[in-house]
């Protein structure tokens, strides 16, 4: 659908002087020549903007203006019931948009955005506060169309007044995320009461909008005369499907879902949100939380360990089939799971020495001796997917790497990045010898078998911070592995909280992190990778990269402008990232481990994008059976 902002009818006139004529007399009247006709093409009264329920990334969208629900979710889904889950962090605060505090588990149910994306597209997005958007073909700007009959969970109207505030208290008094996440957008503006305009910075804009369109919208009312920045406990009002309904700091929040919520029947919103009440209780102990689990006290968990999926569920509620196992592979983007060096730290300043401690990881072994053989190596920041990168760059990936040949590696172009392989010929001892090799070319060497730097004598050593026991173990195997190399690592195990705290604050020399990714990279790369993200306390920026080369790449990776140059983008990007030997990847999957109480009904589609709890139901007789779903 199109529309005009403005029309206007243009008027022509034509008024000819009077021509110097020596026979003219007083009183004459002046000669009037006809206008000229003007010849007017039908381009030139295109529309210039695009208006539509929906917004793509790249290419068309898969539902029309009157789609009637997602293709993935059961329009016919029962509502009612309780769904209990489980929280690892003890929270303090009902603000999750800053950096103070410890959020509760859950709380972006009480908000609703503009518009939602679509779980069976790589990146589309629909109406849901906003039924339609507009933006023209260079999407320098989008206005967003407000429904009438939105609603805050008070019974107040959603207004673009609400809609400017949210962005605007978000960016000013926010986590320095939003600053960096909305760095595109040049400001806010309200049309009318039920239109907002955000005008974007100069530049492809192209994933702008949707980015716009994400912003969870608050109301300005219930803000006014408080402190944003601080923790709270006073319960917020939302404008989404669930409210809090009570709390116990730190232990326990429960959430109802909103009886009259006005979008309940809304295209994006049939079939979901089924749950009366959904409940998160807090456990600071991982195996006191799986034992809870198996205890009936909470009803769905995604399992971590590969250990306690082949061993921890061989129970007689399993055998009956009361609790549901299964593993739900995926095709999407798995990121990097990895071991990060804090390069703000001089010990992991040099390249060489990040590259050199890869050593300490023997994936191969690991993986058979105690991942039960269930693990892929992480070999790419988006590993899992076409973006990345194989081989050795060739075409548009080439094209854009080439006029950064002097400040990269020659080997970058030349050979794929690989890491230790101790499974092949003589693996361990090249393994060995090139750490070796590279902790002495950057000023290191073994003295009573221990690795000082050779100016100082300063002893190589130094923290790892983990916050599952779990993880203590394979910490183990690294320590031992790294002590051939005369490498002190000391293991620091704590709880989640304080992990989070310090990870935030960039107080810590390595760490384990998981940079999750999406099949359509764009802005969030910012705050993962680039230079300005390095300095700014609470950004995913935790290795400290600080490199032109990457900043430069994540503008390629922003500015496609079709999935060809988002693909080459995003392997150049992955390659930069990898040859700079910021983290020691890890492992990844491939999908989720899920476990839950057989109350559940389910939808029979997996969308591209995977299962979403918020998509199943209670079955009120599988519940009544159990007695648990609050039936």
């Amino acid at each position: 659908m199109t529309s005009i902002l403005f029309a206007s009818a243009l008027t022509l006139l034509s008024v000819a002087l009077p021509l110097h004529n020596a026979n003219a007399q007083d009183g004459d009247k002046p000669v009037m020549n006809p206008a000229p006709t003007v010849a007017v093409d039908e381009t030139d009264l295109a529309p210039l903007t695009t208006r539509s329920h929906g917004i793509s990334l790249y290419g068309d969208l898969k539902y029309g203006p009157d789609f009637h629900h997602f293709d993935y979710v059961n329009p016919d889904a029962p509502k009612g019931g309780t769904l209990v889950q489980s929280s690892i962090v003890a929270f303090d605060t009902l603000n999750p948009f800053t950096l103070k505090g410890n959020p509760a588990a859950g709380l972006g149910l009480i908000y609703d955005s503009l518009m939602v994306s679509s779980a069976d597209e790589p990146y589309a997005m629909y109406g849901l506060i906003a039924h339609s958007i507009e933006v023209p073909d260079d999407r320098s700007y989008a206005i967003f169309h407000l429904d009438p009959r939105a609603r805050f969970q008070d019974g107040s109207d959603i207004t673009a007044e609400d809609v400017v505030f949210s962005y605007e208290v978000l960016v000013e008094k926010g986590s320095p995320v939003y600053r960096q996440y909305f760095s595109q957008i040049e400001g806010a503006e309200v049309i009318d009461e039920l239109t907002v305009k955000f005008t974007f910075k100069p530049g492809n804009n192209r994933e702008t909008p949707m980015t716009v369109a994400g912003i969870s919208i608050m109301p300005k009312k219930f803000w006014e005369g408080k402190d944003f920045a601080k923790t709270t406990f006073e319960i917020p009002v939302g404008s989404g499907a669930y409210k809090v309904a009570s709390i116990e700091a730190g232990r326990r929040i429960t959430y109802e879902r909103v009886k009259d919520y006005w979008a309940a029947d809304l295209p994006v919103n049939r079939g979901q949100n089924n749950f009366n009440t959904i409940r998160y209780d807090t456990y600071l102990d991982m195996e006191v939380q799986r034992q809870a689990f198996l205890a009936g006290e909470y009803m769905i968990r995604s399992e971590h360990s590969s250990r306690d999926w082949n061993t921890a569920y061989n129970t007689p509620a399993v055998q009956r089939g009361d609790i549901q196992k299964e593993f739900m592979p995926d095709h999407l983007p798995t990121g990097m799971q990895a071991y990060v060096l804090n390069a703000r730290n001089p010990l992991f300043a040099d390249k060489r020495v990040r590259r050199a401690l890869q050593y300490g990881l023997d994936f191969q072994w690991l993986n058979r001796a105690m991942f039960y053989g269930a693990y892929h190596r992480t070999d790419s920041f988006f590993a899992n997917s076409e973006l990345a990168a194989t081989g050795i760059p060739t075409g548009a990936e080439l094209a854009l790497l080439e006029p950064y040949r002097d400040q990269l590696p020659e080997r970058l172009f030349t050979e794929p990045y690989k890491l230790p392989n101790f499974d092949a010929p003589n693996g361990r001892r090249e393994a060995l010898r090139e750490s070796m090799t590279l902790l002495n070319e950057a000023g290191w060497e073994v003295r009573d078998k221990v690795l000082v730097n050779k100016e100082t004598g300063q002893p190589f050593r130094f923290e790892l911070i983990i916050r599952q026991p779990g993880l203590e173990k394979i910490a183990l195997v690294v320590k031992s592995r790294l002590k051939q190399l005369g490498v002190e690592m000391d293991i620091r195990l704590i709880d989640t909280g304080q992990w989070v705290n310090r990870i935030q604050a960039f107080d810590f020399e390595v760490t384990t992190h998981w940079w999750t990714q999406s099949l359509t990279p764009g802005n969030e790369q910012r705050v993962f990778w680039s230079s300005e993200a390095a300095d700014q306390p609470g950004s995913r920026n935790f290795a400290g990269i600080k490199d032109p080369v990457v900043d430069a790449m994540i503008e390629n990776v922003a500015s496609a402008d079709s999935w060809e140059e988002l693909v080459a983008a995003t392997r150049a990007l992955d390659r930069v990232l990898l040859w700079g030997n910021y983290v020691i990847p890890q492992w990844y999957l491939g999908g989720d481990r899920m476990v839950w109480w057989n109350i559940f009904g389910r939808p029979d589609t997996v969308p591209l994008k995977g299962m979403s709890i918020m998509r199943w139901w209670i079955d009120p007789e599988k519940a009544a059976k159990l007695q648990m779903g609050g039936f």
